[in-house]
């Protein structure tokens, strides 16, 4: 079974649905696991949080994994699975990003995710505890509830063109990003729970980069949105906090013999089928 921290969320749900018969949902106040195989979730979500609480990160991030941790560190056999966020690498030198790749993260969010990752590995070897660390890729899906121009804008953005409204594209949409689907992320942290060594790190995504431009416009010509694409200057915080391009190298999760069930486009039409 299945300890699952973080289960009521976008990723933490997936999961626990298409795998009910081996989770046990931990409750948002508990920190005790019910099981020696943990899958910890908690996390806030962007960078944006230093504008209305500055402490939510280090507290969500920082504070609740130390928590957990001391909560668990005494069960037999224990393995703590922490899924983190591309976001720890930062402006890398070189793409795609692989698990070895130089951290230089930027914001908030970006920045106590790759702390979590360090004092979990320092805390795991002072109590010999084994762990492994997943970075996913962009994730989305249609059954998302809390998307926005700060999380997963990828759907804020088709939720305007469904609504026929005019759209801004930061530098013309000419970044790229690597996305996967709820559903094969689920999947991939399922195996890898099965598969991979522990005290390691891997990069769960499709290993795939795509213009978001294209993705806007696949999405447009889809919905018949009457929106139109509007280039514009990325504000200075973004510039600050975020990357132009990202996309990771998943050799690793290849290896185990992953492949994915959706495209990006096959992911897409499952969205957009949901204005129709």
């Amino acid at each position: 079974m299945i300890s699952v921290y973080g289960a009521s969320g976008f990723i933490g749900t997936r999961f626990c649905n298409l795998y009910a018969d081996e989770v046990i949902k931990i409750s948002r106040n508990e920190r005790l696991p019910q099981s020696s195989e943990v899958l910890y979730l908690i996390s806030t979500t962007h960078n944006y949080n230093i504008f209305s609480d500055p402490y939510v990160d280090i507290a969500t991030n920082l504070t609740t994994l130390i928590e957990t941790l001391e909560a668990c560190k005494n069960t037999p056999g224990l393995v703590f699975n922490f899924v983190s966020s591309w976001f720890v690498y930062g402006k890398t030198e070189s793409l795609p990003a692989t698990e070895s790749s130089h951290c230089n993260p930027k914001g908030f969010y970006s920045i106590t995710k790759r702390s979590a990752e360090q004092l979990l590995i320092s805390y795991c070897e002072t109590f010999g505890i084994n762990y492994r660390i997943f970075r996913l890729s962009n994730v989305y899906g249609e059954t998302d509830s809390k998307v926005s121009g700060k999380r997963n804008a990828l759907q804020h953005l088709i939720n305007e063109l469904a609504n026929h409204r005019d759209i801004n594209l930061y530098d013309d949409g000419a970044n790229i990003r690597d996305f996967m689907y709820v559903h094969d992320v689920c999947r991939a942290l399922k195996l890898c729970m099965t598969k991979m060594p522990v005290n390691d790190i891997i990069n769960i995504g499709s290993g795939e980069p795509h213009r978001f431009r294209d993705m806007m416009e696949y999405s447009k010509k889809k919905l018949n949105s009457r929106g139109s694409l509007i280039s514009i200057v990325p504000p200075k915080f973004h510039d600050i906090v975020q990357v132009k391009d990202m996309f990771l190298d998943v050799t690793k999760l290849k290896q185990m013999g992953f492949e994915q069930e959706y495209t990006i486009w096959e992911g897409l039409d499952k969205i957009l089928e949901t204005y129709k």
